[in-house]
């Protein structure tokens, strides 16, 4: 069975809007703790347009899985990881004005200035992962720089259909095959729902999913625990 990590990022989102005190970052994440996850994802963004500082802080007192801190390389934030200390770090590329994040970390173009970033994270504890295209040359320099694993960006994959969703299947499959063979753990995630994650779930040395979007909107429906649970019940590899 493959692992899910949910991201709660909308649902500081919703609280942002108001610049409310609800809905509680903390209290949605022991609800999909209690579905059987194995860990919390959160993106402190440079903007702050959605998870604050105070929520990492007070997601690391209160997990009893893992955290997953998506950052970009900026030294303000990479300063509240290294006080943090979160279980995990994915270094994501980051722009003011995107929606979303729009693509994967180009890690070949920019290996000087992420080295000593992943040296101090890795230092620190800190299991480093780069959120990158599912290309072989970001692999290779996700390796070159001692990251211990990759997260595969499933964004083309879910926003095409037919002959063009197959390309970008096959695109993740090379890539995920080419990080297993050196040593790298794979992750993937964006863009992933209950409807098109099937053939994702086929990428070979797949570990963990690490999905939110679409779980927290599903939880408008059924609430945010059973959204959860209906998403781990559908990453069972098929034997």
């Amino acid at each position: 069975m493959i692992r899910l990590g949910v991201n709660i990022d909308h649902v500081a989102t919703l609280r942002q809007v108001r610049r409310a005190t609800y809905p509680s970052i903390t209290a949605a994440a022991a609800l999909c703790e209690k579905a059987g996850i194995y860990g919390i994802t959160v993106h402190l963004r440079e903007d702050r347009r959605h998870i604050q500082d105070a929520d990492v802080y007070a997601l690391k007192e209160i997990l009893t899985t893992s955290l997953n801190l998506e950052m970009a390389n900026n030294a303000d934030v990479v300063s509240v990881a290294l006080d943090v200390k979160p279980d995990e770090v994915c270094m994501v590329p980051e722009r003011r004005e995107e929606l979303t994040t729009e693509g994967g970390l180009d890690v070949a173009g920019q290996l000087a200035s992420l080295k000593p970033v992943v040296k101090d994270l890795s230092q620190a504890g800190i299991a480093v992962s780069m959120f990158i295209d599912p290309e072989i040359a970001q692999v290779e320099a996700a390796a070159a720089l001692g990251a211990p694993c990759v997260e595969l960006h499933t964004g083309a994959y879910a926003n095409h259909s037919g002959p063009e969703r197959e390309h970008e299947l096959q695109r993740l499959m090379i890539a995920a095959k080419r990080a297993g063979e050196i040593g790298i753990q794979v992750n993937a995630g964006h863009g992933l729902t209950l409807k098109n994650v099937g053939p994702v779930l086929a990428l070979p040395n797949l570990d963990t999913l690490n999905i939110g979007h679409s779980i927290v909107c599903d939880a408008l429906y059924v609430g945010l625990e059973q959204a959860v649970r209906a998403f781990m019940s559908s990453l069972v590899r098929d034997q």
